[in-house]
């Protein structure tokens, strides 16, 4: 007697405000129904906090919604385990993106982008993680022996993310206790954030079954290191050459790169409530740290918001095709389409503005004063994720590129995630996210 499933399921997701992937499933007999006309969602889902709760929503209990799968996306797991999965699109009953999902936004500052420079975005997330309950041991940061020791898992992990079409570049054993770091090879337009989310997402289906138990929070600890989420960025022209690279500017940027890190750097503490969305993430982004706490650009400098990355090779054409620069003021409580689609925006405004950005300094901008950080054009990033969500609010450059509608939806739901978190400490505070993310 066999055990033959005949009803198995798709499940379609949707990365949420939350930076979380909820959805429903359906059969799979109902492929090609359910990619037309989607399966129904809810608008309040929108308001849904990584702790669970409902925030403040101008939808109660009111509206309809299709969520329909994007067949790109789908990739099917085999096995015991057996997993068919694909992301989708949030639209309206007539068929239309709706306004708060995470994939049209990014959709739409991206077709923004090309319609104004004609470039299409070429991107990587570079994803920092820790397995939970794991102890420091001395000797093993960056080490041969907790490699060792993740392989196993990490080489199914890899297989998993190879399956749903996400290409693995590099893996290694980082400098904090259980934390690793995976990079995926760059993705053109939407596909490096829906990468970003399936990999987020594999990593919590493969890795438990191994034993392990992984967490992307921001920060696990505050008396430790941070899980950072680099994300890097070059520009091909219609025909996939290179338009990053200048060799006759003094660190590499062409025009194009020029202005849209000027647009990133002038408007990061604008966004940053989008890249560094949790309560702790402001923990992270301190000072060595190795992560981000002014809007600086660095050349090889791992404590910049934006770094201009090094390259290997030497000849002209092949370091045009290597040259990126990585945005590292982010962390993955964030969504990965809004964290796109908020860069995007604000480098394609840099563009439109032809805004240049701060020269990059070699020093420990820690120790300049206030006057000293104006005179060079930098200034600290907002400390709190309170201090960062008003900076957001009151933005009329954000509110422009997503919407008033929007601008007040995220806040609110922020302030509603924020208020699960009244009563507690840093410590606390950083255990309620590493059991979410």
């Amino acid at each position: 007697m066999t055990n033959e499933i005949k009803n198995r399921l798709v499940f379609v997701g949707t990365s949420d405000v939350a930076g979380l992937i909820r959805g429903k499933s359906f059969p799979d007999a109902e492929w090609e129904k359910r990619s037309r006309r989607g399966v129904g969602w809810t608008p309040t889902n929108v308001q849904i906090t990584c702790f669970d709760t409902i925030s403040e929503s101008p939808f109660g209990s009111f509206g309809d919604l299709a969520l329909i799968p994007d067949a790109s996306t789908r990739f099917a797991l085999e096995g015991e385990d057996r997993l068919d999965f694909a992301l989708g699109d949030i639209q309206t009953l007539d068929g239309e993106p709706w306004e708060f999902c995470t994939r049209a936004l990014a959709r739409r500052a991206l077709r923004e982008l090309h319609e104004v420079t004609g470039a299409t975005l070429l991107s990587a997330f570079e994803h920092e993680f820790q397995l939970r309950d794991e102890a420091s041991r001395p000797g093993d940061a960056f080490g041969f022996k907790g490699f060792r020791e993740a392989q196993p898992w990490a080489e199914a992990f890899l297989d998993a993310l190879d399956i749903a079409g996400v290409q693995p570049d590099t893996f290694m054993k980082e400098f904090g206790p259980g934390q690793y770091e995976i990079t995926n090879k760059p993705a053109k337009g939407l596909a490096s954030a829906d990468q970003a989310a399936i990999l987020r997402m594999l990593a919590h289906e493969i890795l438990p079954r191994f034993g392990k138990s992984p967490c992307f929070a921001p920060i696990l600890d505050p008396d430790s290191v941070g899980n950072g989420l680099h994300i890097h960025f070059s520009f091909l022209d219609a025909a996939d050459n290179p338009l990053t690279y200048d060799g006759e500017d003094p660190h590499g940027m062409s025009e194009l790169t020029r202005h849209f890190i000027g647009g990133i750097l002038k408007y990061l503490d604008q966004i940053i409530a989008i890249l560094a969305p949790s309560d702790v993430s402001y923990l992270r982004l301190t000072p060595h740290r190795w992560s981000a706490a002014y809007n600086n650009l660095g050349v090889r400098d791992r404590e910049a918001s934006v770094r201009i990355c090094p390259v290997t090779a030497s000849d002209e054409q092949s370091i045009a095709r290597q040259f990126n620069f990585e945005v590292r003021a982010a962390d993955a409580a964030a969504s990965p389409h809004l964290a796109l689609a908020a860069l995007v925006f604000a480098g394609t405004q840099g563009i439109r503005d032809r805004i240049d950005p701060p020269s990059p300094v070699n020093d420990d901008i820690s120790l300049y004063s206030a006057s000293e950080l104006a005179s060079k054009g930098i200034k600290r990033l907002p400390t709190s994720l309170a201090e960062a969500l008003e900076t957001f609010r009151t933005s009329k450059a954000v509110q422009g590129w997503f919407g008033e509608a929007f601008t007040n939806l995220y806040f609110a739901h922020k302030q509603g995630e924020m208020k699960q978190l009244e009563a507690l400490d840093a410590v606390q505070k950083c255990k309620r996210y590493s059991e979410v993310y």
